[in-house]
């Protein structure tokens, strides 16, 4: 059987943006983290925030906060947090935090264009968890020191330490953020709390009879290594060894012929798929190679 990666990098040369490409690269072939950052530079925006369907969800040029924090996903991977693309990144952050410290899930900007029907632009201006704690966890990742910070963590550790019920999206935020974050001691414990809650409320798929909560799309449903994406992270001990292989195992049977990892969630528009499909194959191929199973790079790399 063709190698995993081999097959993978079929799919990505035939179906990926310029920026999937450049990623795909630097990661498993012999690409350097500035022609990532090339690619990256054209969805920035004069805020200092990102847009431009970078997140295929969105299809609004203006930025977004979960746009911005895709964008300082990818200047992590590059190791470039600190670079000279991140700059205003902060001054935007500001610019659109809500009064209770938060981000908006949507900023109003997109009322007008096209977007993924959970895409909504809410009625009243709050912060959301989703991209609060995941962009969070990353300034928290990289050491990064701003007021900004600060406010954000407040709000976070306000919302987490309230949560009696959750679902996949919230948990995967707080998760990103309390892996990184500075107390050991209140993420470890917190991050204890949330898996029970995951588990309790049938939000990761086990036995694969599991029903699909209300709202998500069939086959959407969280699987145990989409909390615990790597070894390190605190969900691994939400999961016992044979459950994360069985994860594991159906994350590798999930690879299509054509080499690319499916899209679970709604089709809202065909572009999306195309743009989808690359961006998920690079995750899957991560979460492989941290656990051992797919090439760490390409033959002759």
């Amino acid at each position: 059987m063709t190698d995993i990666l081999t097959r993978a990098t079929d799919h990505v040369l035939r179906n990926a943006r310029v920026l999937e490409r450049r990623r795909f690269e630097f990661l498993f072939g012999s690409g350097d983290a500035d022609a990532v950052l090339t690619a990256l530079r054209p969805y920035r925006n004069p805020d200092g925030g990102f847009g431009h369907a970078l997140e295929p969800d969105c299809r609004a040029p203006g930025s977004q906060p979960v746009t911005t924090l895709n964008a300082l996903a990818f200047l992590d991977e590059a190791g470039a947090m600190h670079g000279d693309l991140a700059g205003g990144v902060l001054d935007y952050l500001v610019s659109v935090t809500a009064p209770d410290g938060g981000l908006p899930f949507v900023h109003p900007s997109a009322r007008d264009y096209p977007r993924a029907p959970w895409w909504q632009v809410p009625d009243t201006y709050e912060g959301s968890l989703v991209p609060t704690a995941n962009i969070l966890g990353l300034l928290h990742k990289n050491k990064v020191e701003h007021p900004w910070v600060a406010a954000a963590d407040a709000f976070c550790w306000r919302r987490m330490d309230a949560i009696t019920e959750t679902h996949p999206y919230e948990a995967l935020a707080c998760l990103a953020l309390l892996d990184h974050h500075p107390d050991r001691d209140r993420a470890t414990a917190l991050a204890a709390r949330l898996g029970d809650l995951v588990r309790a409320g049938g939000l990761v798929r086990l036995t694969g009879d599991e029903p699909t909560p209300d709202g998500y799309a069939e086959g959407e449903l969280q699987h145990p290594h989409d909390y615990a994406t790597r070894p390190d992270s605190l969900a691994r001990r939400w999961f016992t060894d044979a459950e994360l292989d069985a994860s594991l195992d159906a994350l590798e049977a999930a690879q299509d012929e054509d080499g690319g990892w499916p899209v679970p969630w709604q089709h809202w528009t065909p572009a999306i798929v195309h743009e989808w499909r690359p961006w998920l194959t690079i995750d899957a191929l991560l979460t492989l190679r941290a656990y051992g199973r797919c090439l760490s790079r390409l033959s002759g790399t």
